[in-house]
């Protein structure tokens, strides 16, 4: 019992971005693998589900809030989340604009500037309408240290249940405890070590 309950973990993920991004239809994409391209959202809506990541298995919460949220309601749910997907369209500038932002606001509230956080470009298929190059939303992400997908929420569910488990890991990363990162680096370590014996300009 105190195995199964070690590793069930809990971790609270918030989706941000401008409106008519595909927040909502990203989420319950995730959840059910369904596409569903309309949805009224005035309330925040929370999603939870249980998914198996690499050798754990996590008690996932989603929180999707409603995009006319105050900011200190929005402060309220960054407080609570452990990982962020900021979302934008590749077919709204603004909304890309907007991603700055809100990853801004995370730092502050979080007091860190190392935050889970994934950079989310969806509608990759409306290619014929793109105002935002998957080039810049990749610099983008690297100048905010977040990681990055480009993809379709409405054509891709694989590629939205990869975007959700790249924050899954950083947040499980974040979370293990300090013994277990310098054990685990400990193991990186030596393994380099047998595979460079031969060299004879090691420098750690």
């Amino acid at each position: 019992i105190r195995s199964s309950s070690r590793k069930m973990v809990p971790v609270k993920l918030l989706i941000l971005g401008a409106q008519n991004t595909g927040k909502t239809a990203l989420c319950v994409r995730f959840i059910t693998k369904r596409f569903i391209g309309e949805y009224d959202h005035k309330k925040e809506v929370t999603y939870r589900c249980s998914r198996a990541v690499d050798q754990e298995t996590v008690d996932l919460e989603i929180l999707d809030v409603a995009c006319k949220s105050s900011v200190a309601s929005l402060e309220s749910s960054i407080r609570w989340a452990d990982g962020f997907l900021l979302l934008y369209s590749i077919t709204q500038r603004c909304s890309f604009l907007e991603v700055p932002r809100l990853k801004t606001l995370i730092d502050k509230t979080k007091h860190s500037l190392i935050v889970p956080t994934v950079m989310v470009a969806n509608k990759a298929d409306l290619e014929i309408g793109r105002e935002v190059t998957t080039e810049e939303g990749q610099r983008l992400a690297n100048d905010l240290r977040c990681g990055f997908r480009e993809l379709s929420v409405a054509e891709a569910v694989f590629a939205v249940e990869a975007a959700v488990f790249q924050l899954i890991r950083q947040v499980l990363d974040q979370q293990r405890p300090l013994p277990d990162r310098r054990s685990y680096m400990l193991t990186v370590r030596h393994a380099l070590t047998r595979k460079l014996t031969r060299s004879k300009t090691m420098q750690w």
